[in-house]
């Protein structure tokens, strides 16, 4: 894999794809810098050989040029601070400021340039542009997971403008790579759990993984549309009606590849979708009307509690329950506290998807697993066994 780590960039004004799509308050304050803190790791690199980094990301979704909520200017004072040195930054990221700045930039200097999608080029992964952008810099780096799967002018049109000065940056290596821990370098017993609301958005990740798994675990509302075609009865409970024949193929499938398909056996049920409901326990095939399950129960998470700890390598996306709501956290927090037992234990476990690193944020588990991926639909398009344009682009 074709890293910063190959590379001197000493005198060498390093163009650098990073993810810098973070949460602002009403006031333009970051409230979670998740993102930011996993590139300086690179930045510091590139600077650390003598070389100056000229940052490119997006932020939001304008819809028709500059929007003051959107402009990455807001990033600075943060940026600037965490560096521990000035950030300049351009008021455009292809015009005369731009320009200007780039062409004077010293080594050890970092630029940030205003957000590419204040031009609508960038995601038609327009050519011009991302000639333009190219021009800014002598070298790129794409440390940007988080985009890696759109075909967009920054994140992958740009690389050929780059034949044989382009390379991964540190958070892009360490997600492919720990991706790969999982796809390809997998230690067996192999436990997937998949949680989450739907089927529909499953289908393809299960399709890969079931001759990769030994163990697949399915939680939170997609376990319904399952037990309803297994004959069960899940009242008010979510289902996917369309899904039920599909879903009777994948427990069929499971078992003629020999993979143990676990669902769950009792649930926590409420009478409305409310943390204030009144709830009960009870078989998670026999929920009665109009009484919906929001959380796996306790004899499930016991259950699950003993496949995960006897796994060597774990894939965890998805919540088990409603774990916004405390009365249906117990589910998600239980799978959450044996994904870190078991990594304690020597597994490798990796947890990715919006939810379910919520969660492991939630109970303070995040340092508790191998590794927790940023990359949202990034990383469910590679579990998905699709290529990634902007890994490609990198790679070819």
């Amino acid at each position: 894999m074709q890293t910063i780590d190959n590379f001197n960039f000493k005198n060498i004004k390093a163009l650098v794809r990073v993810d810098f799509n973070v949460p602002l308050d009403d006031t333009y304050h970051i409230t979670d810098t998740t993102r930011i803190d996993a590139t300086i790791h690179t930045i510091r690199k590139i600077i650390n050989d003598g070389g100056s980094v000229i940052l490119m990301s997006h932020l939001g979704r304008p819809k028709g040029g500059p929007e003051e909520k959107f402009s990455l200017k807001h990033l600075v004072p943060y940026l600037a601070e965490k560096m521990n040195c000035p950030v300049l930054f351009a008021d455009d990221c292809i015009g005369e400021s731009a320009q200007k700045l780039a062409a004077g930039l010293k080594p050890g200097e970092i630029l940030l340039l205003e957000n590419l999608r204040f031009y609508k080029e960038e995601e038609k992964g327009d050519e011009g542009f991302a000639k333009k952008l190219s021009a800014l810099g002598d070298f790129y780096v794409n440390d940007a997971f988080g985009t890696a799967h759109r075909a967009h002018a920054s994140t992958t049109v740009i690389a050929k403008f780059f034949p044989k000065t382009k390379a991964f940056g540190y958070v892009m290596a360490s997600e492919v790579s720990n991706l790969n821990k999982v796809l390809k370098e997998a230690k067996h017993p192999f436990t997937a759990i998949l949680g989450g609301a739907k089927v529909s958005g499953k289908i393809e990740i299960i399709n890969h993984l079931m001759d990769k798994v030994d163990n697949l675990i399915i939680g939170g509302g997609m376990m319904f549309t399952f037990i309803k075609a297994l004959g069960g009865e899940v009242g008010n409970s979510m289902i996917e009606e369309e899904l039920l024949d599909l879903s009777r193929n994948i427990v069929e499938g499971a078992k003629m590849m020999g993979v143990n398909l676990y669902l769950p056996i009792d649930a926590v049920i409420a009478d409305v979708f409310s943390n204030d409901a009144n709830i009960k326990i009870c078989n998670a095939y026999d929920i009665p009307d109009p009484w919906m399950g929001l959380d796996i129960g306790p004899n499930s998470c016991q259950k699950f509690d003993h496949v995960i700890k006897k796994s060597e390598t774990i894939l965890w996306n998805g919540p088990m329950g409603v774990f916004e709501m405390d009365h249906f956290e117990e589910g998600t927090k239980l799978i959450a506290q044996s994904v870190a037992q078991a990594t304690e234990n020597g597994a490798f476990s990796l947890v990715g998807g919006g939810d379910s690193v919520a969660a492991l944020h939630k109970y303070n588990l995040e340092d508790k697993v191998s590794y927790v991926s940023t990359g949202g639909g990034a990383m469910l398009e590679y579990i998905e066994g699709k290529s990634l344009p902007g890994v490609k682009a990198i790679e070819a």
